[in-house]
């Protein structure tokens, strides 16, 4: 069923990969019309270790997401984590082409271009340019040059960089399980198209995606990215720790977590016990609640106290009046949001998916952030390539009006 408004998110993670299909809707926003979701068994800490694992994966959620939209999958917008992503700043300077002066499309694309032009080693490759703003001949805040007039044309630019070797890695991948990218997309940043408001992206936040292996930061400010991280620690470890301090094994210890887990024992639930299955064994023993935020708790303020420091190394100079959104499936820990705030003194809500439609209350959850921002990045690069493509049709029919007239005259 071709429908040119389609389109895929693929969110490739330590525990799960989840495949999203959701209409473009003209007006903004997406209908989920599709979802896939399958174990993950390829990666480490958000990194590729086993390609085969990972591309059948691949292929499972993309089947179930195929069966439930009716859309044959043949693309997607990929997520991208990882601890070796990086980020730097930088900016572009060139002249403006045109005799007339005008910004034009071009000149755009070549100041990205000089912005792009960085000292990176040779392991090293450049994932997103994204320009925070334009500067016309002196005149800064500028989101969209085209059309204004000037001499010189300045950017300045975040740009996400990443492993190459891990970037080839999830590549083959997604190739191997029969699909092309589209483009590959810095999960936080995916995220931040789902969670964030448009206030939040103005004002300052920071996202903090909780996710298998790893937590995603991303500080977003007057509408763009100012800075990203990747920490090698996620909800998979309070999983193992608990395993460690219950003497139970990982399945069961994962279960009690996604049901149980708090940070925070409830004083007023003192003699609030679970059954925690014994490893080897069959037999049950009752373990009070208390004992789980007692070990769930260092593990994230651990995490907190590592956010806490990327925050500080990002040098950002402005203000965060948005504070922290929480999201990813690690956030859904009970009484973690209160724990954000002492840790990182800062206001800290919880982030759910939003501005969707159709199926919506399938991905109703901070567990599909990113795979709901991967479809709602890939709809705003659809608006962007129309625009651009009517912008094109505006300037062909200018010049061929100019030749008849030409012509018309001699």
């Amino acid at each position: 069923m071709p429908r040119d408004n389609v389109v895929v998110g693929i969110d490739i993670g330590t525990t799960k990969v989840v495949a999203v299909v959701a209409e473009a809707r003209p007006q903004g926003g997406i209908n989920v019309i599709g979802l896939g979701e399958n174990p993950a068994g390829g990666l480490r800490k958000g990194i590729i270790v086993d390609i085969d694992n990972t591309a059948r994966a691949i292929e499972q959620a993309v089947q179930q997401a195929e069966r439930m939209s009716g859309y044959k999958i043949h693309s997607a917008f990929i997520g991208l984590t990882g601890p070796h992503i990086g980020s730097i700043n930088n900016r572009g300077v060139v002249a403006i082409a045109g005799e007339d002066g005008e910004v034009r499309p071009e000149d755009v694309e070549r100041v990205l271009q000089a912005a792009r032009v960085i000292p990176l080693s040779v392991d090293r490759r450049i994932i997103h340019v994204l320009p925070r703003q334009y500067i016309v001949d002196g005149y800064d805040g500028i989101m969209d040059p085209i059309g204004m007039s000037g001499s010189r044309l300045e950017v300045e630019t975040q740009i996400v960089t990443a492993a190459g070797a891990a970037v080839q890695n999830t590549i083959k991948s997604v190739q191997r399980a029969g699909l092309s990218i589209d483009e590959l997309v810095l999960n936080p940043l995916a995220s931040a198209e789902a969670v964030l408001q448009q206030a939040e992206k103005e004002l300052g936040t920071v996202l903090v995606d909780i996710g298998g292996g790893t937590t995603e930061i991303a500080v977003i400010a007057e509408g763009s990215l100012w800075f990203a991280a990747v920490l090698p620690v996620g909800s998979e470890h309070i999983t193992s720790d608990l395993a460690v301090g219950l003497r139970t094994p990982i399945t069961q210890a994962e279960v009690i977590k996604k049901e149980h887990g708090c940070v925070r024992a409830d004083p007023t639930a003192e003699n609030d016990y679970i059954e925690v299955a014994a490893v080897g064994g069959k037999e049950k023993r009752r373990v009070a609640k208390k004992l789980l935020a007692g070990i769930i708790e260092p593990r994230v303020e651990e995490i907190f106290a590592l956010v806490r420091r990327e925050i500080s190394s990002s040098r950002f100079q402005g203000l965060l009046p948005g504070g922290i959104v929480l999201t990813g499936g690690g956030s859904l820990l009970g009484g973690i949001t209160r724990l954000a705030e002492d840790t990182l003194a800062m206001p800290v809500r919880l982030g759910w998916p939003e501005n969707s439609g159709g199926l919506a209350d399938m991905v109703a959850s901070p567990a599909y952030a990113t795979a709901v921002g991967l479809v709602n990045y890939g709809a705003g690069r659809l608006a962007h390539t129309q625009v651009a493509a009517g912008r094109e049709v505006i300037w062909d029919n200018f010049w061929v009006k100019i030749k008849n007239w030409w012509h018309e005259l001699f």
